[in-house]
């Protein structure tokens, strides 16, 4: 091909050659980096242009993993939506529900009861505990520290026992619905829950003790994947991703909601802006969501799980053999479902993964008009290309680690 302007074709396997006004000679060679190779999490295909190993050029490329889950909630009644927000970022199931039971809550005019509230943030600390493990286990493992995989997974499944314990599934819960949550907590699960917080910062000690100070880790993640506090902004960035660059921004202190305005906590934030930064935060985060548990299960009022007055919830199935009007709501819920009054409803949570957003359309029907999620992951992927550029092609695998895109989130 002839000396000129690298074009952007996005296909690989192409060539060019530049030219000498741009300061540079030699060939860009454009590649594929995914979508099925094993550092992407997910099917997440890159189309990166490589000056050697240098990184001149990033693309992403989604829609691998399509679902349809948003078209789907327009079929199916409010209260049936929730087993589908579980599985679009399936590392937060909760945190999902929470949102979304939030936005169905503000439509009809109710809140949930304090007991509910409690078990809220409860479940959605346990899930970001988890979702954190998982990511730490994976970015370990990518960058050669095999032995923190297990010592994380260790503690992870232990929030999949409090959640099945609670629920009656390990991660699909369904737990928070619409008007309250669907069981009140076992005996069983306040001891576990309790066992858990008391080991969990020994746990994470553990976690540091091999990683933080460790010189290879700091030298595969330290002014690696830098992302300025303005790119942060403008980029839309949220969560560990827009903390770790400085910026002391999370919706449980920004905009409280569910509670958590009473409970005693710190923001986690770093200002290097680098992959070591973001792990530095989600370390704190763990360590952040283990004090806010323990306010949570001390202070977990007595009271009702469910919104009563407004019969969003089936009644206790213990009621059903004794009173003909818990029948009749059982039957007519099931049968018909409720109808929020006609209009339309934001609200935003923090996830995992930064502020997970739902805006629910009413038609005054018992069925959505429309259900749209703002994904932290699809937001957050944005931040590939500027933070790649003049990197090595295998700091990458540090770089999209530390992004933390769920792809199931992203291609919805």
């Amino acid at each position: 091909m002839a000396e000129g302007k690298l074009t952007q074709t996005g296909e690989p396997g192409i060539t060019v050659t530049r030219s000498r006004e741009e300061g540079l000679e030699g060939e860009i060679l454009t590649v594929n980096f995914g979508p099925q190779h094993p550092s992407t999490h997910g099917v997440l295909r890159l189309v990166v242009d490589l000056d050697g190993e240098m990184v001149r050029g990033v693309r992403p490329v989604i829609g691998y993993l399509h679902t349809g889950i948003e078209k789907q909630m327009e079929a199916l009644r409010w209260q049936q939506a929730v087993v589908l927000t579980d599985r679009h970022d399936y590392l937060q199931p909760p945190i999902n529900n929470l949102a979304y039971a939030l936005a169905v809550e503000r439509l009809m005019g109710v809140e949930a009861p304090l007991r509910a509230q409690g078990l809220r943030v409860i479940m959605s600390e346990l899930t970001r505990i988890a979702s954190h493990l998982l990511w730490l286990a994976t970015s370990g493992l990518e960058l050669g520290a095999m032995g923190i995989y297990f010592y994380c997974f260790r503690e992870r499944e232990k929030v999949l026992a409090m959640n099945e314990e609670i629920s009656g599934f390990r991660m699909h819960t369904s737990y928070i619905r619409p008007g309250g949550v669907s069981g009140d907590a076992t005996e069983r699960f306040l001891e576990m829950l309790d066992a858990f917080i008391e080991e969990m910062p020994g746990n994470i000690d553990e976690y540091e003790a091999l990683l933080t100070d460790n010189p290879i880790w700091r030298a595969r993640t330290r002014d690696v994947g830098v992302l300025s506090a303005d790119d942060a902004i403008a980029l839309g960035a949220t969560g560990p991703m827009i903390r770790g660059s400085g910026l002391p921004w999370d919706l449980r202190k920004r905009r409280p909601y569910s509670g958590y305005e009473q409970y005693d906590w710190e923001v986690a934030v770093e200002t290097a802006g680098d992959c070591y930064a973001r792990y530095l935060v989600r370390v704190k985060e763990m360590r952040e969501s283990v004090k806010i548990l323990r306010q949570a299960l001390d202070r977990l009022p007595d009271g009702p799980i469910n919104v009563d007055e407004r019969k969003m919830l089936p009644p206790p199935r213990e009621e059903l053999e004794t009173s003909m009007e818990a029948v009749i709501h059982h039957f007519k819920l099931f049968t018909e479902g409720y109808s929020p009054p006609p209009g339309d409803v934001y609200v935003g949570v923090e996830g995992a993964r930064g502020e997970h957003g739902v805006y629910a359309v009413s038609d005054g029907t018992h069925k959505p008009r429309r259900v749209k999620f703002r994904s932290a992951s699809f937001v957050n992927i944005q931040s590939v290309e500027p933070m790649s550029l003049g990197s090595m092609i295998a700091d990458m695998i540090a770089i999209i680690g530390t992004v933390d895109t769920v792809l199931g989130d992203v291609d919805r």
